[in-house]
């Protein structure tokens, strides 16, 4: 029996390689995007071609409980069963916290940490069932230490942490494992704000002397969905030993 993954923002960046990386696997797809629909629908369509695995598309916004409900269901109609959860999608917001309104504020938890209660609590049920399962949050280093001018990210990917360390206690006697990759400063389309002279002088304090790549994150993801199931409920660092 195929294994089926649900993926979120896999348009790009660390989802779209993560899709690649599990297609290439085996696995059949569920992925979503919020806006860019034209390219995820290509990225499935890459997908099916080289890899000859089914992937569904969806285009809808995380951070809406109903269109999370509408998707896990959607899914599990369709392959019958989901044995792994990437809760990739997110939206950065740099500025001074007395700056951020409500609105902005509301809308980023929603996206980044509501989103990932969401997924989780539809999935969770079938995976308990069958006593199998695996959730991946990919978290932030500001998770693990704050960032100055981004204290809703941060916030964020706090909460993700913790919630990653709780909800592994929780299900681990179901064999449902529950981790976390605290991401340090990958070259995706969220860091592309920075100029070539940041560039470099950020690559310098990074002791591996360079920015991640999309991929190194999809691998250890990939790592985690087929390695050892008594590992749950941990933040494991990916940042060049930056952090």
């Amino acid at each position: 029996m195929n294994k089926t993954a649900i993926i979120t923002g896999a348009s790009r960046g660390i989802g779209a390689a993560s899709a690649y990386a599990f297609a290439q696997a085996g696995y059949h797809l569920s992925l979503c995007c919020s806006h860019s629909s034209s390219d995820l629908k290509q990225l499935a369509a890459k997908l099916q071609a080289e890899f000859h695995t089914e992937v569904l598309t969806f285009t809808g916004d995380v951070g809406d409980h109903d269109f999370v409900h509408e998707m896990v269901n959607a899914t599990i109609s369709h392959f019958g069963h989901v044995d792994m959860l990437i809760n990739n999608a997110g939206i950065a917001h740099i500025g001074l916290l007395s700056d951020m309104t409500i609105e902005e504020w509301n809308h980023i938890i929603a996206n980044n940490l509501t989103s990932v209660f969401s997924y989780c609590k539809y999935v969770i049920p079938q995976m308990v069932s069958r006593q199998n399962g695996k959730i991946i949050n990919i978290s932030s280093v500001w998770g693990n230490v704050g960032a100055s001018c981004e204290v809703a990210y941060s916030a964020c990917k706090g909460g993700i942490n913790s919630f990653t360390k709780a909800l592994g206690k929780e299900l681990a006697p179901s064999n449902v494992q529950v981790n976390a990759i605290a991401c340090g400063v990958i070259d995706t389309q969220m860091n592309a704000c920075f100029d070539e002279s940041e560039r470099a002088a950020l690559a310098e304090e990074i002791p591996a002397g360079r920015f991640g790549s999309a991929e190194e994150v999809a691998h250890l993801a990939l790592q985690l969905a087929t390695g050892n199931e008594y590992l749950t409920g941990q933040i494991i660092t990916l940042d060049g030993g930056w952090i």
